[in-house]
């Protein structure tokens, strides 16, 4: 059964960082395409940041573009995504999802990820 779980969300004053972190049991990524969603309370989930592990290609919304970094480690069993000069509008509950990398392009749309954490509230502070 895969199970993904995200830790490294917190409380941190505007242009602080954080440091997410997503662990896979029950498989590597080596297959999948993984990717970060955000969810705002009264909003829709939203994608920021993709990682695709054959080829090492990364997307990123525009809203997080050039402060926000997608990672994976040398096991592909973790997924790091690396947030820098973080603003109030960064505040959600961030999610780590995989889908397979036979998925197609569409990798902004949360329908095309089979398998999801449980989400960490990152906290913004103006």
């Amino acid at each position: 059964q895969v199970q993904l779980v995200e830790s490294g969300g917190g409380l941190v004053q505007a242009g602080g960082s954080l440091r997410l972190a997503c662990a896979a049991s029950g498989l590597t990524f080596s297959n999948f395409d993984v990717g970060w969603f955000r969810q705002a309370p009264a909003k829709e989930r939203e994608f920021v940041a993709t990682i695709v592990w054959s080829g090492g290609t990364t997307y990123y919304a525009d809203s997080v573009k050039g402060r926000f970094t997608i990672s994976g480690d040398n096991a592909k069993t973790t997924v790091f995504l690396q947030m820098n000069s973080l603003k109030p509008e960064d505040t959600a509950v961030y999610y780590c999802a995989a889908r397979s990398k036979y998925s197609g392009v569409s990798y902004y749309r949360p329908d095309t990820y089979a398998a999801w954490g449980q989400g960490t509230q990152v906290t913004v502070s103006s």
